[in-house]
């Protein structure tokens, strides 16, 4: 019985030290956790992933009491913001959204939720970068060859289903009834690369919104006949431009993003089957024979990622792990290591919408190493690999997002 018992002690012990090299101990640690689907996610208590209870638990009521003042109903929201510009109007779909919500992953266990974190509900630009996530599967997969690549060369000729002309076709002599949207000496010269950090400066008109119209200056008499910016040199954070990445991408796949969203990012990763991704009214396009909804990158005149916080958590823990869920590497290193690269024109955008902490300039109270998915609202998703660490906040002012996480990460003591 002996014999037994130090053998058993032994095997552990092996277990524990996997081999001695240059004169150090190497122990094993635990396998990193990944949450099956649905709602089996575990969970833990602060004090087994080395955080303080009371000061987590402070750090939460803080972020309760940082509700964005904007109205709950998001088409009102709408009209009394982004709706006052040039083409304003909504065309896309809103919802009234629900209470300030969170929840706070470390180790990969939920430590703590609040609010409503089933609760689907619009994130607005955090869908930039489930529209990124599409075209890095692509890539991966070889659709795209080059990120550096112009992405004229990938486009086909694109029909867009528009309202019927009737029996007047002379009215429509003349008018292309395609449409080539990198087909200007200017746009010929946009890579994949350019419009993944929002440099691109593409001129033209998409969905019945110029490009100028969102977001302009406080001068009209320069939005028309505005500067144009050679590719790569200027940033400008605009949705018409990521629209035109969203049409690009379901030009290379030849199928509906959110199927393609579905089955090579969230089937794998667990995620719920409640979310939803709207394009808008008029974004309908003849592909291959067939309808096709061409999908918004954000919230920007309605439409965009619909989602619940515990889908967002499933995405921003997939980022922390760089792309990889249990043994499927669903995002190529290669592809998340670009994504977190500053862009020479803003030091703090990789890829959209994916935020990096260059300088702990976009959120002070982190490290360096952090990074985020933004979209209005607030909506965070804070990804933090050096501690381990993903926090979701929706519906918060974001001038308060630093001072949270900064709480947060007081609360951490291991």
């Amino acid at each position: 019985m002996m014999i037994r018992s130090a053998k058993l002690t032994n095997f552990f012990l092996f277990i524990i030290c996997l081999f001695w090299q240059s004169g150090q101990v190497i122990w094993a640690q635990a396998p990193t956790y990944f949450p099956e689907a649905g709602d089996k996610w575990e969970k833990r208590t602060p004090a087994q992933v080395g955080m303080d209870a009371a000061q987590l638990e402070e750090a939460i009521a803080f972020a309760k009491t940082i509700e964005s003042q904007s109205p709950r109903d998001l088409e009102e929201n709408h009209y009394l913001s982004f709706g006052r510009e040039p083409f304003g109007d909504a065309v896309g779909p809103h919802k009234t959204r629900g209470d300030v919500t969170g929840m706070i992953v470390r180790n990969g266990y939920i430590v703590a939720e609040w609010g409503a974190p089933k609760r689907v509900d619009m994130t607005f630009s955090v869908s930039k970068s489930f529209l990124s996530s599409t075209v890095g599967v692509a890539f991966d997969q070889g659709l795209i060859h080059s990120l550096d690549d112009k992405v004229h060369d990938y486009m086909a000729p694109v029909s867009i289903i528009g309202p019927s002309a009737g029996s007047n076709k002379a009215d429509q002599l003349g008018q292309s009834k395609i449409y080539e949207p990198f087909d200007t000496p200017h746009n010929r010269k946009i890579s994949w690369n350019h419009l993944l950090r929002q440099t691109s400066d593409w001129e033209g008109t998409l969905w019945g919104k110029p490009d100028w119209a969102d977001r302009p200056n406080r001068e009209p008499g320069t939005w028309i006949n505005r500067e144009r910016h050679e590719p790569g040199t200027h940033y400008k954070y605009n949705d018409v431009r990521v629209n035109v990445l969203a049409l690009a991408a379901t030009n290379i796949w030849r199928r509906p993003l959110p199927q393609v969203l579905k089955q090579y990012v969230m089937d794998p990763i667990g995620a719920s089957q409640t979310w939803r991704w709207h394009g808008y009214e008029n974004s309908w396009i003849l592909l291959d024979g067939v309808a096709v909804q061409v999908v918004s990158g954000g919230g920007h005149w309605g439409g965009g990622m619909m989602i619940s916080a515990r889908d967002q958590a499933r995405f921003g823990y997939l980022t922390l792990r760089r792309g990889k869920w249990k043994d499927q590497q669903i995002l190529s290193e290669e592809w998340v290591r670009q994504a977190l690269t500053p862009t020479k024109a803003r030091k703090t955008y990789g890829f959209m919408n994916w935020f990096v902490n260059t300088d702990k300039e976009y959120i002070a109270s982190a490290p360096e190493t952090a990074f985020a998915h933004i979209g209005a609202g607030t909506n965070m998703v804070y990804v933090d690999p050096e501690h381990d660490l993903v926090i979701v906040a929706r519906w918060i002012d974001r001038r308060s997002m630093s001072e949270f996480v900064g709480k947060v990460l007081a609360a951490i003591k291991e």
